[in-house]
């Protein structure tokens, strides 16, 4: 599990964000629908694990297997994009634009939107015999979350809003040190034990992740769950993807860009 120094993998950060820049419109389009898919999956599964086994930490221990697998597919999500990106053009790659991580922004969630809408549909058939009966206990269960985090906020007002723009700066935080973390070792043990960690970290503590959250809010409300797409995307998702932007791109890819790539001079004695 060969360990790389900080200024090795933060090289590698910036590396990887000039390599989305620079990718095609199909490329980045696949790889996004992909990993919306199989995250949206892991979601589905650690849910079904909380419902059986009525130990909501066991589900979260084991949530990261979806990350995992994306990233060593070489898959993309949104909440990676947002950190590493902009650390192209904070570098001035050749060809690194502001317009290009707009670009990339929004092929990504396009993809990771589609792909996870398309497991929501397959998990909801699933959960409901193709729609031809109520709910399963898990299915019930998936429309609850979707309510409680999207009317829940509401009903707080302002405090609310507050209270989900934190939870998305800090999952964020979180999911994008589990992708720089995965950059720390060239084995796949040592990438997967360290994306584990801070996976587990913001699924158990329930943290706003929007691709997860793609997954969730959809599938609510095709399982019965008893608010809108209005209440979704106003109380949940817009504000979740801005903080989960803020949580990225400050705490993990500005930080160590900063700390381990543009190190600030030495004190002289």
């Amino acid at each position: 599990m060969a360990y790389l120094a900080p200024s090795e993998f933060v090289t590698k950060m910036v590396d990887a964000g000039e390599s989305k820049l620079l990718m095609s419109t199909r490329d980045t389009l696949i790889r996004a629908y992909m990993a919306g898919a199989i995250l949206a999956l892991a979601a589905a599964f650690a849910v079904s694990i909380t419902v059986n086994t009525g130990q909501p930490l066991v589900g979260a221990l084991l949530f990261p297997v979806g990350f995992c697998l994306l990233y060593l597919l070489g898959f993309d999500l949104l909440t990676g994009v947002f950190t590493l990106a902009p650390l192209a053009v904070m570098d001035k790659r050749p060809g690194a634009t502001w317009g290009g991580v707009f670009r990339n922004w929004g092929l990504v969630f396009i993809g990771n939107f589609a792909g996870a809408l398309t497991t929501a549909v397959f998990m909801a058939i699933i959960f409901t015999m193709g729609f031809s009966e109520a709910p399963n206990a898990i299915g019930q269960k998936i429309g609850t979350i979707g309510e409680s985090r999207t009317l829940g906020y509401a009903s707080h007002g302002f405090a609310g809003m507050l209270t989900l723009f934190i939870r998305a700066v800090m999952c964020n935080w979180m999911v994008s040190t589990g992708v720089v973390a995965a950059m720390m070792s060239t084995s796949v043990s040592g990438k997967v034990i360290a994306m584990w960690m801070p996976i587990l970290v913001f699924f158990y503590l329930g943290f706003e992740h929007s691709i997860v959250n793609m997954y969730l809010f959809p599938s609510g409300i095709m399982l019965g769950g008893k608010f809108t797409w209005m209440d979704y995307f106003l109380w949940n998702e817009i504000p979740t993807v801005v903080g989960n932007l803020v949580g990225g791109l400050t705490f993990v890819g500005a930080t160590l860009y900063s700390t381990h790539y543009k190190t600030a001079p030495k004190r002289t004695v």
